[in-house]
């Protein structure tokens, strides 16, 4: 009988019909119904669709959707032609100028990492719709080549339908953990599009860096190449050495060298940005712009309490310490007996003479019942203490995580409070400091009371602050911006 179990006990009652199927038509009777019923079985199985809930995975749906059409397998010259053009097209396409707005928005809508989460999180989703049901039914059949013969006649088949009951508190725990995986899931979704978003900022920041140095390498090889021909011009009426042009020249070829590595630099930042926007790596982007950004009046304690409520980490580390305390729940509730019911018909030919006692070709009915008996406390004991270490552990997950956060913000903060004082510093005092000392050595230089050697120095040190500046100012905004993606906010600057 199915659903029976080696620790089960078994109660069985035979009841009798007054209904009398003939043998030959009643085991193909069992048979055909046994078939018709697993056929349906495997063909009404079919998996839906699943429609995934977030709103920029259901517009690239509906883009894809309208933009896909049938192709032939058969495929003229000119079609494999135009289908060429159109990847070459593709491959080499630039894009209009775009913000950081649009390119964040553009990767939280193609990331791939980010869409197999969210449809990760659908599927448990879905997994909480079944997993608190009862397991199905089962169906069994028997037609016997050699009949068992009894006084009532000969046994031929027999048709058997079973139910397995287990305890619905632990199928209520059950449920409960799914949905717990599933919101844990959601979180980890949340910190994706917070770490997309926080990378996205941080390489625009880097790509805006990149931009000022090429400008300001621009702008002092234009100013050595003037002091070049001044130079030049002091030579020839006998007022300077010709070591002067000599030194000039190689600054200019210093500058160039930069200008190749920046450019080299730029190129390979923008792949990046465009890998996680999903652009060809070679679409171009112009326009950077970044306003210099001020100091939020944070501190370290308000972004702490921030992070504890919105970081999605801690916030999936406090679920998965709920799921495991469900565990608990579930591991107790194991010791819990599983119950199962049956009903089976016995097929009976009427090939017997008809004594008085027994009721020749009558069928017969029976109905079972079994129960599991939770006899080995040892192993049920293990099964708890396995569900209360992991409980234990998830706990231990969580203050770890508070615990890195913790520190990570409060590094993050000095960074920024660094980074904004520097820049106050910079445009302040030591630019202008800079300006005015290249400015009154190039005057002196034209009177002939400085050596050339003393402006190719003042070149060099205005080169070198004002990079300094515009490092410090992309370094405060990229360490806001990961401040944002700690806390669990990517607006807390707006």
């Amino acid at each position: 009988m199915s659903g029976m179990n080696p620790n089960s006990t078994s109660i069985g009652l035979l009841l009798k019909t007054q209904d009398y199927v003939p043998s030959s038509v009643g085991a193909l009777t069992i048979a055909a119904v046994v078939a018709t019923i697993l056929v349906c079985g495997c063909t009404t199985g079919k998996p839906s669709k699943v429609r995934l809930s977030s709103a920029a995975t259901a517009s690239e749906e509906t883009k894809l959707r309208s933009t896909i059409k049938p192709v032939s397998l058969d495929r003229s010259e000119s079609d494999a032609a135009s289908l060429a053009q159109a990847d070459h097209a593709q491959e080499h396409m630039v894009l209009a100028p775009v913000t950081l707005g649009q390119l964040e928005s553009a990767a939280l809508s193609v990331n791939p990492r980010l869409r197999k989460l969210t449809q990760e999180w659908n599927a448990a989703l879905s997994r909480v719709g079944y997993v608190g049901g009862l397991p199905d039914p089962k169906l069994g059949a028997n037609i016997f080549m050699s009949p068992i013969e009894t006084a009532a006649g000969s046994q031929r088949a027999n048709l058997s339908v079973s139910q397995v009951i287990p305890s619905l508190e632990r199928l209520d725990a059950k449920k409960q953990q799914a949905c717990c995986h599933a919101l844990e899931l959601q979180q980890t979704v949340l910190a994706e599009q917070l770490r997309i978003t926080a990378d996205i900022r941080e390489l625009w920041y880097r790509l805006w860096f990149i931009d000022r140095q090429i400008e300001l390498a621009q702008e002092n090889r234009e100013l050595v190449k003037n002091l070049i021909a001044v130079a030049n011009s002091r030579v020839s009426t006998g007022n300077a050495a010709q070591g002067d042009v000599l030194a000039g020249t190689l600054q200019y070829a210093r500058i160039e060298e930069q200008l190749v590595s920046l450019k080299q630099q730029r190129k390979s930042t923008l792949a990046s940005l465009n890998h996680i926007v999903g652009r060809p790596a070679e679409t171009a982007l112009t326009d950077i712009e970044l306003d210099t950004p001020t100091l939020p009046a944070w501190d370290h304690q308000l972004l702490r309490d921030l992070a504890w409520a919105h970081q999605p980490l801690i916030q999936s580390a406090r679920i998965r310490t709920q799921a495991t305390r469900w565990g608990i729940e579930m591991a107790r509730l194991e010791r819990r007996p599983e119950f199962s019911v049956s009903a089976s018909w016995f097929e009976i030919d009427g090939n017997r003479p008809q004594p008085a006692a027994v009721d020749v070709g009558q069928d017969a009915w029976s109905l079972g019942a079994t129960v599991s008996v939770p006899l080995w406390e040892q192993k049920y004991d293990a099964i708890e203490n396995e569900a209360r270490w992991k409980h234990s552990a998830a706990h231990a997950e969580t203050e770890q995580l508070k615990q890195q956060f913790d520190a990570q913000l409060l590094d993050l903060w000095q960074q920024c409070v660094a980074a904004h004082e520097t820049i106050e510093l910079y445009r302040d005092t030591i630019l202008p400091q800079a300006r005015n000392a290249l400015e009154a050595d190039q005057k002196s230089y034209s009177t002939g009371t400085v050596e050339f050697d003393r402006i190719v120095t003042d070149v060099r040190a205005l080169l070198t602050l004002e990079v300094g500046y515009h490092r410090s100012v992309a370094q405060l905004a990229t360490t806001l911006a990961r401040i944002e993606q700690a806390v669990g906010s990517s607006s807390m600057a707006q």
